[in-house]
C-alpha cells in the first residue's frame, strides 16, 4: 500500500480487469441514460521489464497489432501520467512510464454496434492503471469519470460502465457527473446485426436544430423513463416511455434493417429502442417472449438476452482467457 513518504514500485503481478456491456440513450434519453449489461470483456494488463505485448482473443483481434495506437495501451498510458501528477502533487514523487506492458484481452463485447466496446476499453485501461500505480487510490470515481468523458468525448456509455445499472450522466462547468439507480427492469434482449456502423457515422446524420415539440416530448419521455425503469411499472408504460423524436429516424437510413426491427417490435407492443449509435437493437422484453414471435423477427440477426449488469468495471480473480 502507497503512503505518503514511501518509495514507489510497480507490482509483480498483473491486475485483470472486467468490464461490462452498456447500452446509452435507451430511446429518449440521448446523451444522458445508459445501462451496463452482463456481458462482459476481460482485459489483463502486467508491468514488465521491456517492451509492449498486446494479445487479443474475441472482438477486435485484428488490431492487436498496433502497438502503442491501441486504444487500451493509450488509456494506460494517458491514466499513468494523470495519476503521476496527483502523486507529485502529494508527495513530489512520481514513477515514470513503466518499461513494460503486456496486455492480454478476452473481449466478448461486439465492435461498432452500439453496446459500449469502446467505453469497456476506456474504462478497463483507467481502471487496470489505477490498481497497478502505487499511488492509484488517488484517482477516485469523479477523477476516473471525469478522464474516460475526456477521452470518449460523452459520459453517456462510460457512466455505466463504471458504475453498472442504470445510469444518468450530465456535465457541469466543473465535469461530468452520473447518478446510479437500479432498475427493476433485469433482463432485455439485443438484436446484434453482422454489420458495423461507426459511431461518427452516425452522429454525423443528426441536425443541428430540432423542433421545440419534439425536444419537449423526449423530455417528457425520458422522464417516463426513468419512473417506468426504476418502478417497474410495466410493458404499456415502457413501450410509451421509449418513444425518440431527436436521433433515431435521423439515424435510420445508416441502418434501415435496425430501424425496421424497432418499428415491427413496437408494432407488437414490445419497447425497443437502437442501443447507442447502432446498429443494435435493444428490447425491453424476455428471451421466452421472443421466441415465441418465431421467424418473424427475420434472420441476420444474433439475439443475447442480457441480464442488466448490477455491477461496473472492477478487478477480479484470475487470468484472461486468451488463445495461444
Amino acid at each position: 500500500m502507497y503512503s505518503e513518504g514511501a518509495a514507489m514500485s510497480w507490482p509483480n503481478d498483473p491486475v485483470l480487469v472486467r468490464t461490462p456491456a452498456t447500452s446509452a440513450n435507451l430511446g429518449p434519453g440521448f446523451d444522458t441514460l445508459g445501462l451496463a449489461l452482463a456481458l462482459y470483456d476481460d482485459v489483463e494488463v502486467a508491468v514488465t521489464g521491456d517492451g509492449l505485448s498486446i494479445e487479443v482473443d474475441g472482438e477486435g483481434a485484428e488490431v492487436a497489432d498496433r502497438g502503442e495506437r491501441h486504444l487500451v495501451v493509450k488509456v494506460l498510458r494517458r491514466t499513468f501520467d494523470v495519476l503521476d501528477e496527483l502523486a507529485e502533487a502529494e508527495s513530489g514523487q512520481v514513477m515514470g512510464q513503466p518499461k513494460g506492458i503486456r496486455l492480454r484481452c478476452r473481449n466478448r463485447i461486439p465492435h461498432s454496434r452500439g453496446l459500449g466496446s469502446s467505453s469497456a476499453a476506456i474504462v478497463a485501461g483507467i481502471v487496470a492503471a489505477r490498481a497497478l500505480h502505487p499511488a492509484g487510490r488517488l484517482l477516485d470515481d469523479d477523477v476516473a469519470l471525469r478522464l474516460a468523458t475526456e477521452i470518449e468525448g460523452h459520459p453517456d456509455n462510460v457512466a455505466p460502465c463504471l458504475a453498472g445499472g442504470l445510469t444518468v450522466a450530465w456535465t457541469t462547468p466543473d465535469g461530468p457527473r452520473l447518478v446510479r439507480l437500479d432498475s427493476q427492469v433485469k433482463q432485455v434482449v439485443a438484436f446484434v446485426p453482422e454489420q458495423r456502423l461507426a459511431t461518427e457515422r452516425a452522429r454525423g446524420l443528426l441536425p443541428e436544430t430540432v423542433l421545440h415539440k419534439d425536444a419537449a416530448a423526449n423530455a417528457g419521455r425520458a422522464a417516463l423513463l426513468i419512473a417506468a425503469l426504476t418502478g417497474g411499472l410495466g410493458a404499456s408504460v415502457l413501450l410509451d416511455a421509449t418513444e425518440d423524436r431527436l436521433h433515431q429516424n435521423y439515424r435510420a437510413p445508416a441502418m434501415p434493417a435496425s430501424a425496421a426491427l424497432v418499428a415491427w417490435l413496437r408494432a407488437a407492443g414490445v419497447p425497443a429502442v437502437i442501443s447507442g449509435a447502432g446498429p443494435t437493437v435493444l428490447a425491453f422484453t424476455t428471451a421466452s417472449q421472443v421466441d415465441s414471435m418465431g421467424p418473424e423477427v427475420g434472420n441476420g440477426w444474433h439475439e443475447h438476452p442480457l441480464d442488466v449488469a448490477s455491477r461496473g468495471a472492477r478487478v477480479v480473480a484470475g487470468e484472461a482467457q486468451v488463445r495461444p
